[in-house]
């Protein structure tokens, strides 16, 4: 049986629904003010400072916990449908995942659509990489992707575009229930329409819309489910059992074990859309979050 305290998030976001339902034409400005607040349900890791820098040219926020290893990186990006969210959102999320994992995390504050539509998000995501192995010489092996949502999707579509570019790869990704943008083709946006408080095909098609502009919806580096991952890292996928995107995320790991990637994936019963979020407050996202250290720890060699 899922926790009280993860009613939390439950409450979070079938507020943000309701306002959404009560103002049909809300701006992109006054969404972006309300999902600001999805760092409300994070508790505060302590002992992590923050910093926020230029990855060359992109903002970034670094979340440097005591006694973190400074030569060890998780690359991160935050959900949002690439249209909300930010650094500041997910930053608690992110400093409790990094002082687990005994790292640093360089929290991306990718351009975000329709100012800056696909692939503005993708390449945001991989110059920023770049400026880790280059500016911060950081070594690949040393560097672990993750994100949650739309960011789970960068963790993978980041290192498809550092693949086509020639870099080399880091040495493996987390993504948290990666969002296939316009595809709500999966069996759970059905199955579980009446258990997710926040995702649904209309919400899915208006933030994604924003987002693809008169690209590809299939665009192998707009939706991990038709990115090739082949030469990919080993990737660890976590899910919430009663969410719309469960489905996305199984095709994504069947995708990637096809091509012959080393790919985890864990799904939590009951759990609700990015409960990683609940951090420090539920027991469910505390399990998560050290489960995605004990992964990583041995990638990165501690």
């Amino acid at each position: 049986m899922a926790s009280i305290q993860s009613d939390d998030i439950i409450a979070l976001y079938k507020g943000w629904v309701s306002e959404m339902t009560k103002n049909p034409g809300m701006s992109v400005e006054d969404l972006r003010r309300l999902f600001d607040h999805w760092g409300d349900v994070t508790h505060e890791p302590g002992e992590v400072d923050y910093l926020e820098v230029d990855a060359g040219g992109i903002p970034a926020m670094w979340a440097n916990p005591k006694g973190a290893a400074q030569d060890r990186v998780l690359l991160c990006a935050h959900g949002g449908g690439y249209v909300v969210g930010s650094m500041y959102s997910h930053r608690k999320m992110f400093g409790h995942i990094a002082k687990a994992t005994g790292v640093r995390a360089l929290i991306v504050n990718y351009k975000r659509s329709p100012e800056n539509p696909h692939p503005g998000p993708v390449n945001d995501m991989v110059t920023a990489y770049q400026w880790l192995l280059k500016s911060e010489k950081v070594k690949p092996e040393h560097i672990v992707f993750t994100g949650d949502s739309a960011g789970g999707a960068l963790a993978l579509t980041a290192i498809a575009a550092a693949k086509e570019k020639g870099l080399p790869l880091p040495v493996a990704s987390m993504p948290m229930s990666p969002w296939a943008g316009m595809d709500t083709s999966g069996t759970t946006y059905d199955t579980n329409k009446d258990k997710d408080a926040l995702v649904s095909r209309e919400t899915t098609t208006a933030l994604a819309s924003l987002f693809i502009g008169e690209c590809d919806p299939k665009h192998p580096l707009a939706n991990p489910l038709y990115t090739d991952y082949s030469g990919f890292p080993p990737i660890y996928i976590q899910v919430g059992g009663d969410e719309s995107l469960l489905d996305d995320s199984r095709r994504i790991a069947d995708s990637a074990k096809a091509a012959g990637c080393e790919v985890r994936i864990d799904i939590f019963p009951e759990m609700q859309h990015v409960f990683q979020a609940l951090a420090g407050n539920a027991p469910e996202a505390d399990d998560a979050v050290q489960r995605m250290a004990e992964w990583a720890r041995p990638k990165i060699g501690l």
